[in-house]
């Protein structure tokens, strides 16, 4: 496993061992599942999720930020980084826990410190403004490269925390949006976008393009582990993964799959009516859940955490 994927994931058992369940599943197949609903202070949707070196947090529509802390979760921002209201739609965390990012309409980014509760903007890169779907840092807070997915179909990033003067920008495709982004390295990842395609880059700058073909669906949620381990969910519940030398689909159902996250042989994949999937032993089988709110995003951990419609929160 690569260093990137080791540090990325690092905090997951340390923070989510505090972390209680919140309420009572609402089926006996998803009790049996072990997912419950957690009772939350929001009821927009709520689209991404990460641990940190202080527990849970999730971002949302309005620009709310909400974290798990002593039994329960909370609102610790409202109104985004700019305090305009703009839904924020992708997070990531640094390599040392400490910082959160986030991302978001009308081209928001924020700088969120766990530790003090500080917020840094760094909204509006190059003066662009469009809407940003997710984001991804590598390193450590306050040298953090930091990679921005654009709905123009353009990667902002910045190798130096961020700061003004120090964005560019890349078109990795044809100018369709770029749906998620992730690293496993201080400067190789992958992204997906809403051509069908896959991108990989070495350097942080040059995309090149890695499939898929004859798909014929849409890519929303990538996990990428390793050069040779890259995972991709889409529409009609397909599953991709990359192994090396080739593309291996698998088709779950007719669900939209929004994210996807799988480490050491298990994962997770989330998308529409609730649905959500688990791979063990090399197979990806159905894990009922208890709600039929579409789900945004997923996170593994000690823990694990799912987030979608509504302010829906369910854990396991």
């Amino acid at each position: 496993m690569s260093e990137r994927t080791i540090s990325r994931r690092r905090f997951l058992k340390a923070s989510s061992a505090t972390i209680a369940a919140a309420a009572v599943p609402a089926t006996a197949a998803a009790a049996e599942s072990g997912w419950t609903v957690a009772e939350t202070p929001v009821d927009g949707t709520l689209h991404d999720v990460e641990y940190t070196a202080a527990g849970a947090y999730a971002v949302g529509g309005g620009g709310v930020v909400i974290e798990r802390a002593g039994g329960a979760w909370r609102k610790v921002l409202d109104g985004g980084p700019t305090g305009n209201g703009n839904n924020l739609y992708g997070a990531d965390v640094t390599d040392d826990g400490s910082r959160l990012w986030f991302v978001g309409a009308s081209g928001a980014i924020g700088e969120y410190d766990v530790e003090s509760g500080t917020l840094a903007d760094h909204s509006a890169p190059l003066d662009n403004t469009n809407n940003y779907n997710d984001v991804a840092v590598t390193g450590r807070a306050g040298e953090a490269n930091v990679y921005v997915a654009g709905d123009s179909g353009k990667i902002y990033y910045s190798f130096e925390n961020g700061e003004s003067g120090t964005w560019e920008y890349v078109t990795p495709g044809s100018g369709s949006n770029v749906n998620a982004v992730d690293f496993y390295g201080e400067r190789a990842g992958h992204l997906v976008d809403g051509n069908k395609s896959v991108f990989r880059t070495a350097d942080g700058g040059v995309w090149n393009k890695a499939g898929i073909a004859d798909a014929n669906v849409n890519f929303y949620g990538v996990d990428a582990d390793a050069p040779d381990d890259v995972w991709v969910s889409g529409g009609g519940g397909r599953i991709f993964h990359w192994n090396g030398s080739e593309w291996i689909p698998v088709d779950t159902g007719d669900a939209g799959l929004r994210d996807v996250e799988v480490e050491g042989g298990r994962g997770l994949t989330v998308g529409g009516g609730g649905k959500a999937y688990e791979l063990s032993d090399g197979r990806w089988e159905r894990t009922p859940t208890p709600t039929g709110a579409n789900l945004k995003a997923v996170v593994r951990g000690d823990r694990d955490l799912a987030v979608g419609a509504g302010g829906i929160v369910i854990e396991r």
